[in-house]
């Protein structure tokens, strides 16, 4: 579900907007909780969800359908499709209207997953924290400053001070990085390694198309093993080893992205749970939390890494 994002300046998008009533007023009556709203439900993103949930944020999660998720085990997204599912223990479940959100935030012991977007969060109450855990690094990048008390851009294309107030980098060998000021590295197409393979263990859509696969998360599979099928065409396992990732079974998508993930490491395969990476970046998150002050954000007595 695509949403308009915009920053709220005079002139904006955002600028006349006038008081709600019905549902928006109701919704926004009080401010029971800490709110935070995080964009995607990537493995990535849901790291960051599962440690604002300990740090006692009620949290939502809001789906876009690009780049599509093949972590699924790493991550809340199947909730989206009314599957049980857990990341370190905590559930997630599916709402899809405001007031769903709202009564669900007030008791669920849980994450929230939707694919309601932006614009429909904001009216059910001031967000607190804002994250932008999509990973589109190709996409162009919406202003995140404002929509939230503090608005954090998850790697390419985020700014801090230009398009959100804190940018993390999420780029392998610097994931996890501060930046304050300016923006986080662009991509560079290198993949970073596991076990003995690089890029070469994603096998990517060469053309557009509805993807359908019976094999799960998990599985081993050999080389030339036919995993799935994008269309007519069979879509085989590059390389012995644990399927680590893959896309949705009935999923259409577009031309140029990953369709699955093999790991080789054998036992030392890892494919559910929160990653070593997806754990550094929601680190990274929570000290910009912890850094943040009305007004600005502020060294808090210990030192960072900060990337100008």
């Amino acid at each position: 579900m695509a949403f308009l994002v915009c920053s709220v300046r005079p002139g904006s998008c955002f600028a006349g907007l006038k008081p709600q009533t019905g549902e928006a007023q109701n919704m926004r009556a009080d401010r029971p909780f800490r709110f935070a709203v995080i964009l995607g439900t990537n493995e990535i993103a849901s790291a960051v969800a599962v440690r604002l949930h300990q740090a006692g944020f009620r949290v939502v999660l809001s789906h876009d359908p690009l780049p599509p998720v093949i972590r699924r085990k790493m991550a809340f997204h199947d909730a989206l499709f009314d599957d049980a599912v857990t990341v370190e223990g905590i559930p997630a479940e599916r709402a899809d209207s405001g007031l769903q959100i709202r009564s669900r935030l007030a008791q669920a012991p849980g994450i929230i997953i939707t694919e309601l977007g932006l614009l429909d969060l904001i009216v059910i109450q001031t967000i607190d924290i804002l994250v932008d855990a999509r990973m589109q690094k190709y996409l162009a990048t919406p202003d995140l400053r404002r929509l939230g008390s503090l608005a954090i851009g998850l790697g390419p294309g985020f700014a801090g001070e230009v398009n959100c107030d804190i940018a993390i980098e999420t780029r392998p060998g610097k994931a996890g990085q501060i930046v304050r000021q300016g923006y986080a590295d662009q991509p560079d197409g290198i993949s970073r390694r596991l076990g003995s393979h690089w890029g070469e263990r994603f096998v990517r859509s060469e053309s557009a198309g509805r993807w359908n696969t019976a094999i799960e998360i998990g599985t081993r599979v050999f080389k030339d093993f036919v995993v799935g099928h994008l269309g007519n065409t069979p879509i085989r396992a590059p390389f012995d080893g644990i399927l680590r990732g893959i896309i949705r079974d009935g999923t259409e998508v577009p031309a140029g992205v990953k369709l699955l993930e093999i790991d080789s490491r054998g036992r030392r395969a890892n494919w559910a749970g929160t990653d070593s990476r997806g754990q550094v970046i929601a680190s990274a998150v929570m000290e910009a939390v912890s850094l943040y002050k009305p007004g600005g954000i502020e060294k808090a007595g210990h030192s960072l890494h900060l990337v100008k």
